[in-house]
């Protein structure tokens, strides 16, 4: 017999939040809940102060829906798309016994994993899963121990960039074993869906998906976990910020004006969160005529070192628009590894020192988020 909405909800009636004792069906915070089959999809409601607070309801939510008859999968996530208000946020630290003015609790990192960065871009199509491998593949040329997390939920590149093939095995209960390539930690939703399978995903799923590859993955320890984003501002940027305390961000771009106007915004989103900007890479920065030597800026130059320059924030360097760049993306070889003397390997070497000398070593608390 096929689990209904109805036998989800009462589940969730055994289900208590931490302060008022309430169970989490009467307390409005469920949001919809959409069932595939046995996998059963839904989100709790939180505010950005209580991510930590709410992380062991989440966990027991997913508890008591994966034992209905029928359900084989539960992805649960929690979803905040605005800070209280002044006046809540005292009333909710009252009722978890803080005094006012008292600083809220910082979202949890994940065990064993110094420091978090994304890989941005306000737009696809800019190569920032190419940059993304080359840049963790440079930092562990530098000696850190890295780790990367493919989060473009809807285009997962990161498994055909490092040419890993096969799935990720269970270490215990939930928890995966990253797969591993060029001595880097590696986790991508690819290795968990056939290629060809259309990612028809809403939100509260892809939350669920992010915040399990991050915290239901055994990264051991790393220095840096890299984080490839999907393109754009919207769930999975808002989702990392608010429940990781990342170290900052890298944008990628192009110089075309296009391109800039959303690298522009996806600035400006990591600012809103108060998510440090590491830098901006002008990726296809220019391109050299093989045959002739000949230089053509096909989508301009220069644009995201004014752009940079216009905003305040660093200029990580150019990579050109080169064939092999594009070769060992799709031959599974980072350039970075199969080819380290080359001029686009020192590029992004270039780049990840650095993105090495902005992060300094220090951490920040994730951050609360005020979307106005």
């Amino acid at each position: 017999m096929a689990v209904t909405q109805a036998d989800i909800l009462r589940a969730l009636e055994l289900v208590k939040l931490p302060a008022s004792g309430q169970s989490l069906s009467a307390s409005g915070r469920v949001g919809q809940v959409l069932i595939d089959g046995g996998k059963v999809i839904f989100s709790i409601g939180i505010d950005a102060t209580e991510a930590q607070a709410m992380e062991p309801v989440r966990r027991a939510a997913e508890s008591a829906v994966s034992g209905l008859p029928g359900v084989s999968q539960v992805l649960v996530g929690l979803t905040a798309d605005r800070a209280p208000a002044s006046a809540a946020t005292q009333a909710r630290q009252q009722a978890h016994g803080q005094a006012p003015g008292q600083p809220t609790p910082k979202a949890a990192g994940v065990p064993g994993v110094k420091q978090i960065i994304a890989v941005a871009s306000g737009k696809g199509g800019v190569g920032k899963s190419t940059t993304t491998a080359n840049l963790a593949v440079a930092l562990a040329t530098l000696g850190l121990r890295v780790g990367v997390l493919d989060a473009d939920i809807y285009g997962p590149s990161v498994p055909k960039i490092f040419g890993i093939t096969g799935k990720p095995r269970l270490v215990s209960g939930r928890t995966l074993a990253p797969m591993e390539a060029y001595g880097l930690k590696i986790m991508s939703i690819g290795f968990l869906i056939d290629e060809e399978t259309p990612m028809i995903w809403r939100g509260p799923m892809v939350i669920s998906a992010i915040t399990q590859m991050l915290r239901e993955v055994a990264w051991g320890e790393l220095d840096v976990l890299v984080v490839d984003m999907p393109p754009g501002t919207g769930d999975a940027q808002l989702t990392m910020a608010q429940q990781t305390p990342l170290a900052g961000a890298v944008i990628v771009s192009t110089p075309q004006d296009l391109a800039l106007l959303d690298a522009r915004r996806g600035v400006a989103m990591f600012k809103k969160v108060e998510v440090p900007i590491l830098g901006v890479v002008e990726n296809m920065s220019y391109f050299i005529c093989p045959a002739c030597g000949t230089r053509s800026d096909i989508f301009a130059h220069g644009g995201a070192r004014h752009e940079a320059e216009r905003l305040g924030v660093p200029f990580l360097g150019e990579v050109p628009l080169a064939m092999a760049i594009r070769e060992t993306s799709d031959g599974g070889r980072p350039i970075v590894a199969s080819d380290p003397d080359s001029p686009h390997a020192k590029a992004y070497l270039a780049i990840a020192r650095q993105v090495q000398a902005g992060l300094g070593g220090a951490t920040r608390a994730a951050p609360r988020i005020v979307i106005e």
